[in-house]
């Protein structure tokens, strides 16, 4: 009995190992964004078309090679493509395209903080749309939150913002398509592979962007840094770790992988200012911790809601 108990929680460290390595990654990704866009003034449009077409085929080629044939499952019916299109517009596609500009006109550390606040959209979602009763922590998660954000991005001074305007708005549109990303693709989740959603969605994605700017036309002047940073983002914030993060739940539950999320934001915190010598106040790092506790408390006590839930069925 004790050895089982002693494989489990070895299997279970391993499944949050591997979580926090894909997490790291996309901090990783984040920075390596910043600098593509600001550094290399990479134009948004042909970044995306590169970057979600690219991804796209080497996912659905994985998923060809794991899954066979079973990759064309969310075809099967017209709600499934329905939702599958609608995932890789309006949630993958749009959440991109806001993060990029988010960043391109602010830095990676607030957009990243913005985009973070995705399970306070979806809550806030659903008390809109569904007329869900919010709950007492539901209000003291959104009092924590919006502390943390209000610090993060004046620095304590209330006067002005750390960032422009337009990039707090593209942070807070990138928030809320995250939350699309989420959303949307619920109702095909059983019918497939996560890597096989994600694949498509990119896929089509990539499709749209590539109508309005084709990979090939109007290419920027492929300089090693742009080679290598949009190399890097492809490879490190979209197929290996979600490659790691899959490969994670074979050892740990899902709601355990997911408290290891907070990993991303500060990985990002302190590559911004090894590489772009940018200065972080107390203040700032208070406010960056407040958004992730009320983050965390926030999916804690819903995950508790819901196994309450399930256990009285």
């Amino acid at each position: 009995m004790e050895n089982e108990k002693g494989v489990l929680e070895t299997n279970v460290m391993k499944g949050i190992f591997w979580a926090f390595v894909a997490s790291a990654l996309w901090g990783v990704s984040g920075t390596i964004l910043q600098f593509v866009s600001q550094q290399e003034h990479l134009e948004a449009n042909w970044f995306l078309s590169t970057r979600t077409m690219i991804s796209g085929i080497v996912l659905l080629l994985i998923s060809a090679i794991v899954y066979k044939g079973h990759i064309f499952n969310v075809f099967k019916s017209w709600k499934s493509f329905i939702c599958i299109v609608a995932y890789g517009i309006f949630g993958l596609g749009a959440n991109l395209y806001t993060f990029y500009m988010s960043v391109q006109t602010g830095n990676a550390n607030a957009s990243t903080i913005l985009q973070y606040l995705a399970p306070l959209f979806i809550l806030l979602g659903s008390i809109i749309f569904q007329h869900r009763k919010p709950l007492p922590i539901d209000v003291m998660v959104f009092v924590i939150a919006l502390a943390g954000v209000v610090l993060s991005l004046t620095k304590g001074d209330f006067s002005q913002l750390s960032i422009s305007t337009g990039s707090l708005i593209w942070g807070i549109l990138s928030g809320v398509t995250a939350a699309f990303y989420v959303v949307l693709p619920r109702p095909i989740v059983g019918q497939s592979s996560p890597m096989v959603i994600l694949g498509w969605g990119t896929l089509i994605a990539g499709i749209v962007f590539n109508i309005k700017q084709p990979i090939w036309v109007n290419m920027p002047h492929m300089t090693p840094g742009i080679v290598f940073g949009v190399g890097g983002i492809i490879l490190f914030g979209t197929i290996l770790p979600f490659m790691l993060l899959l490969h994670a739940l074979n050892f740990a539950p899902s709601e355990v992988v997911s408290l290891v999320d907070a990993t991303q934001p500060i990985v990002t915190f302190i590559l911004s200012v090894i590489f772009f010598s940018i200065s972080i106040s107390f203040i700032e790092i208070v406010g960056a911790l407040l958004v992730i506790l009320a983050i965390f408390i926030l999916q804690k006590s819903h995950r508790k809601l819901t196994i309450d839930k399930h256990s009285e069925e």
